[in-house]
């Protein structure tokens, strides 16, 4: 085995198990190094854009995550990290673009269907969340998140019937969203039954 392959798995290892003890600064230590070596490195890019916004350094971990779409572009995954970072930046319509780019390439990612909606519902372009949400509650029925935002975009939309509709299933597995979003919405699933 060559030495630069026992290095960079000697670096790799080292920030595995950093990490694995909450040792975020060292573990990006090791994937400065690693960069510094191997630039076009799309683990190391991508484990360094994820320490970056957890710090809040959006700015440097965008650059990781441009980086590595330029080297991945048909890598959903990486696609959907750059949306969320965008959005997290509040880069609305860069952020819609990725994650639509996301489900081009894998549209069975619930997740950037989230996202897309998500981005949608900020940039008020309400009838397009629904369809973006409605493919994640598809994707994922039994998670709460994406009917709990399908329900406030259809009360924003001016239809409560349908949000309606959603409280008296979301009762069935997630009682607590449910009365939440009563709470919220001011609808009551029982008495617009009546």
């Amino acid at each position: 085995m060559k030495a630069g392959r026992l290095d960079y798995l000697w670096l790799k290892w080292r920030a595995i198990t950093c990490l694995v003890f909450g040792r975020t600064r060292l573990a990006q230590g090791c994937f400065d190094a690693m960069l510094a070596r191997w630039p076009d490195d799309t683990y190391a890019l991508a484990s360094r854009a994820h320490l970056l916004t957890q710090a809040g350094e959006t700015a440097r971990a965008l650059a990781d995550s441009e980086r590595l779409i330029a080297l991945r572009p048909d890598d959903a995954r990486a696609w959907f990290n750059h949306g969320y970072m965008l959005e997290a930046s509040g880069q609305w319509e860069a952020a819609l673009a990725a994650f639509q780019r996301s489900t081009q390439l894998s549209p069975q990612l619930d997740r950037a269907w989230y996202g897309q909606g998500l981005v949608l519902i900020r940039l008020q372009r309400f009838d397009e969340a629904v369809v973006a949400l409605k493919k994640n509650t598809e994707l994922q029925p039994m998670s709460p998140h994406g009917w709990y935002q399908l329900a406030r975009v259809h009360v924003d939309r001016q239809a409560p019937e349908e949000a309606v509709k959603i409280i008296r299933h979301l009762r069935g597995f997630e009682p607590k969203v449910a009365a939440q979003l009563e709470r919220e919405t001011g609808l009551l699933a029982e008495k617009a039954a009546l």
